[in-house]
């Protein structure tokens, strides 16, 4: 069993707290299965997070929020710095329970039982997260429901193997619905999930960046972009969300996005074509707006041409 090991929270976080407050991760930092420290602004999730890793108290946890808004990379980047071990699946329609459990594959000519990203991660004590878990037949996810709860994890088809849940397994799950469906008609796919299951998780809401944090993501991340193109960028990202998410004189006027990622994205494109004769619309649509149709290209472009003025037409800071 691994040895554990006390982490202040203010030291390891880089965030304001109470004097002396730990968290318990692990001490070895040399596991392959814990995620790629990278720069990261921790927000105001960060407690009920730290909270749930602290206690699950029988609960597993749900983080909803629109694409791109960094459920999966919290979770992640709370791990990197405890060193926890994760175990990261992507939901799909097809994705069955046994896929998680594990299942026989032939190996070097003999059958052999290969345990799956649950059982590993109940067994080893890492954290298992099932990303845009509404995409999974409700069906299949009921079998989870006890082990949630903290009963033990049995395997018929491995000869009635049983599996008791270390203590440090903690189950996460991210979605952009809350498990009652996709009424926005968004995001394709997504099912209602079975109440029992619903019942059975802690929910919290993860949303887009405030623009002073969103900003200090930009200068970690592209240090070299000039901070006022860096503040223009992310007011276009934030009307570009307010449009996505409905927030306009009529509802989701726009079905794309302009998530950290893509804003991150943009940036660095930005610089990379900085001798080009528009070099911040170029990198829009090499980041964002190519996959879009051409109604939502224009209304994009024209948003962010308003917002930034000359620097739209190659005027730039660069």
């Amino acid at each position: 069993m691994s040895t554990t090991q006390s982490f202040n929270i203010a030291q390891t976080f880089e965030v304001a707290t109470p004097a002396g407050m730990t968290i318990e991760g692990f001490a070895d930092a040399t596991h392959p299965q814990i995620p790629v420290r990278t720069p990261y602004v921790f927000r105001q999730g960060l407690s009920s997070l730290l909270a749930f890793l602290r206690q699950a108290g029988g609960d597993a946890l749900l983080l909803t929020g629109p694409t791109g808004s960094g459920k999966t990379s919290l979770i992640c980047q709370v791990a990197a710095r405890l060193n926890w071990p994760v175990q990261s699946v992507a939901c799909h329609g097809r994705l069955e329970l046994s896929d998680l459990i594990g299942q026989f594959v032939l190996i070097d000519g003999s059958t052999v039982f290969v345990h799956g990203p649950l059982a590993v991660a109940m067994r080893e004590g890492h954290l298992l997260i099932l990303n845009e878990i509404d995409l999974m037949d409700p069906a299949e996810l009921t079998g989870l429901n006890d082990v949630i709860e903290g009963q033990p994890l049995v395997i018929t088809q491995n000869g009635g193997e049983i599996i008791r849940p270390h203590p440090k397994f903690r189950l996460f799950a991210t979605g952009n619905s809350a498990g009652a469906g996709d009424p926005s008609g968004l995001y394709q796919g997504i099912r209602r999930q079975n109440l029992a299951l619903l019942d059975r998780f802690r929910v919290m809401q993860v949303g887009y960046l405030a623009p002073d944090v969103e900003l200090g993501v930009l200068e970690s991340c592209v240090p070299s972009l000039p901070t006022e193109v860096g503040r223009l960028m992310i007011v276009v990202a934030n009307e570009i969300r307010r449009l996505f998410l409905g927030e306009g004189e009529c509802a989701a006027e726009l079905t794309v996005t302009l998530s950290t990622r893509t804003l991150v994205r943009w940036a660095r494109l930005a610089l990379t074509f900085r001798g080009a004769p528009q070099p911040i619309a170029y990198a829009l649509e090499q980041s964002l707006t190519a996959r879009t149709d051409p109604e939502q290209r224009e209304a994009i472009h024209r948003i962010a041409a308003d917002v930034m003025g000359d620097l739209w037409q190659g005027n730039t800071l660069l």
